[in-house]
């Protein structure tokens, strides 16, 4: 077998990710109790942006003007809400706390530096002030 013919072989086994990006947000599962709105996969969520659960749920509480609370794999808030303004403000979070301002990259750590935020890319080694939830 010649270069060609190795590389196309090679070419064929190679598992690729097409069309997907490697950072994925998971859409949030919302539904509702009586005048509660309720998140189920919100450890999920928290655990995909690698924040602790409990600054996203001051976050999403205080955005969605409701009070919360969690119980670990879901969160409860004292509202109905409804399931796009969920998931806007998940991204809202996303972009504020998760995500590299300078190369536009998830690899972001969230470190409290006296009494600031600090995002602490990883990729690029860039650190920005954010703002208090």
């Amino acid at each position: 077998m010649n270069y060609e013919e190795l590389l196309e072989r090679a070419m064929k086994r190679i598992k690729r990710n097409e069309g997907r990006e490697r950072f994925e947000v998971p859409v949030p599962e919302v539904f509702f109790q009586g005048n509660q709105t309720v998140i189920r996969n919100f450890g999920q969520i928290a655990s995909v942006l690698n924040r602790d659960p409990r600054h996203f749920l001051k976050y999403m509480a205080k955005e969605l003007a409701a009070p919360g609370h969690t119980d670990g794999r879901r969160a409860s808030f004292q509202r109905v809400v409804s399931k796009s303004l969920v998931q806007k403000k998940v991204e809202n979070y996303v972009s504020e706390f998760v995500v590299c301002r300078e190369c536009k990259k998830p690899d972001t750590k969230l470190v409290r530096e006296g009494r600031v935020f600090v995002l602490k890319c990883e990729a690029c080694g860039a650190r920005m002030s954010v703002k208090q939830v």
